[in-house]
């Protein structure tokens, strides 16, 4: 299947990002999509690609995707204008030009269908992949049960026909009755003749078993027609609700519910649609401010940061995914998180190199059984590894890793009995040594660990003055405080959330 369209048929997309995604958004729109005209704006990366999107759905740093409807410069009204003018001139900007909305809802139709298309062909091969899988398992089993199931038949055969002959042996001596007798040769053609009423059984019930019923199959829904855009007659009667997000000079003239009715009035004068709060076939999200106007169609129900590869979720799937990117694995690599939780980190990093290999290590038992689940729904098989065993004495060589990723616990989500700020010198020290020289450190840490680990290196780097002596943390013997060789290569601020966190990103010299 080709996974690219003409230059000519070229979609306009913007995808929403988590604050500090933005950079990871519009490189890998570039290197996966061949993007051109990126654009990024804060929290949001527009860009126009002429990939399938079933391929644009598959980004991972982005959180979710929406076709671009209309980008617009903001409105720029003066200070104190009335809601009536204000609500005027948001309606003259936008819907001055009908043939932009039902060019991109066709659009939008188009990509709902290639959409649901691709979902029925990933179900089939999935569907397939088990039945082989279970059909491979299954062959001598299914022998076996056949030579079992055709023997005792025959036994029950055999049983029936001595039963007939001593009853009618009886009838013989009682009465003195002459009865037909059942002899062996009819037994074997009832056999012939009842055998393939058995087979037809045997199938109607592995059907049964299997969930299909050849003789009461529904029609399938031809998926073709999905990918057909809207007719005339179904543009007129178009469904819809706008959510509407506004900041700025117009926030103060209007508020984000009014704007929705104002947006909802026009395009229902514009076009005769009519607005369905509850269950509508179109969906528009609209964001004003005062630097841009942006309206999009969301292409998908679920954010695209909920993988559909991971049971139980951790850490951000996004944020997970960035680290994995700034270890820059290469093939043959392995790849180590020493507090590796339910696997977030380990899970999207082997999603995305193939021919790496990786170790989860945890001291929580609870901990690394959620991390095994994810595994085994990732069908990771094996290239993860989990190990119970301490980030503070890890049983690996040294020298013997090429790259470490670890989300350190902040205390916030998830209780920890660890006190961070004490450890962390002797947890650092540990990645330092388990790394090979030029191996990648990138760890992501709460802003006051974040200081705290930025004070540590820099005394580690610059020494003691003459007035001054490096003396290990307490709880550490002076052998396990080592000068550290990492090299700071960059820090970058992400939102988790209810708070904020810093990646930062370490190479061994």
């Amino acid at each position: 299947m080709n996974d690219t369209r003409s230059d000519t048929n070229s979609v306009r997309y913007y995808c929403t990002a988590g604050n500090g995604m933005e950079s990871f958004l519009v490189d890998e729109v570039k290197r996966k999509l061949a993007a051109k005209d990126v654009l990024q704006i804060p929290g949001k990366v527009l860009f126009s690609s002429s990939a399938m999107v079933d391929r644009v759905r598959s980004l991972k740093a982005a959180e979710r995707l929406f076709l671009l409807l209309k980008q617009d410069s903001p409105l720029g009204l003066p200070a104190h204008t009335s809601p009536a003018r204000a609500s005027y001139v948001l309606q003259s900007r936008l819907f001055s030009d009908r043939n932009q909305w039902t060019g991109a809802v066709r659009t939008w139709s188009r990509l709902q269908g290639e959409l649901a298309a691709n979902r029925k062909a990933d179900k089939t091969t999935a569907v397939r992949a088990r039945k082989e899988t279970e059909e491979g398992k299954g062959d001598e089993e299914e022998g076996k049960f056949l030579v079992e199931s055709r023997k005792r038949t025959r036994e029950l055969r055999v049983e029936e026909w001595e039963s007939k002959k001593l009853r009618s042996d009886k009838q013989i001596n009682d009465k003195e009755e002459e009865a037909d007798v059942l002899d062996l040769s009819d037994v074997k053609d009832v056999e012939e003749n009842e055998a393939p009423d058995t087979e037809r059984s045997r199938e109607i019930d592995t059907n049964q078993i299997s969930g299909t019923n050849h003789t009461a199959a529904r029609p399938e829904r031809n998926v073709g027609s999905c990918s057909k855009t809207m007719d005339q007659q179904e543009m007129e009667n178009v469904s819809f609700r706008i959510n509407c997000k506004c900041s700025g000079s117009l926030s103060r003239c209007l508020s984000a519910q009014e704007i929705s009715k104002v947006l909802g009035a026009g395009l229902s004068r514009l076009l005769g649609w009519k607005a369905d709060l509850k269950s509508p076939q179109l969906e528009i999200n609209a964001h004003l401010s005062n630097d841009y106007i942006l309206l999009g169609i969301p292409l998908t129900r679920s954010p695209l940061a909920s993988r559909s590869y991971i049971k139980t979720t951790g850490l951000r799937s996004t944020i997970a995914w960035a680290m994995a990117s700034l270890a820059q694995i290469q093939p043959g690599f392995c790849v180590v998180d020493p507090m590796c939780g339910v696997g977030t980190i380990l899970i999207e990093a082997a999603q995305e190199h193939k021919a790496a290999c990786f170790l989860g290590v945890d001291i929580d038992d609870g901990q690394l059984q959620k991390a095994n689940e994810n595994k085994t729904f990732a069908e990771l098989g094996s290239r993860v590894h989990l190990l119970k065993a301490s980030s503070m004495e890890l049983p690996l060589p040294s020298c013997s890793i090429d790259a470490v990723i670890c989300d350190l616990p902040f205390g916030r989500k998830f209780d920890t009995k660890i006190n961070m700020a004490a450890k962390l010198p002797l947890i650092l020290s540990e990645m330092e040594r388990i790394l090979c020289v030029g191996g990648t450190l990138v760890v992501l840490l709460s802003p006051q660990l974040s200081s705290l680990m930025k004070k540590l290196l820099s005394q580690k780097h610059t020494g003691p003055t003459s007035d001054q002596k490096a003396t290990p943390p307490a709880g550490m013997r002076e052998s396990e405080f080592h000068l550290s060789s990492l090299k700071h290569q960059m820090s970058l601020r992400v939102s988790l959330g209810a708070i904020d966190g810093l990646i930062h990103k370490y190479v061994k010299a």
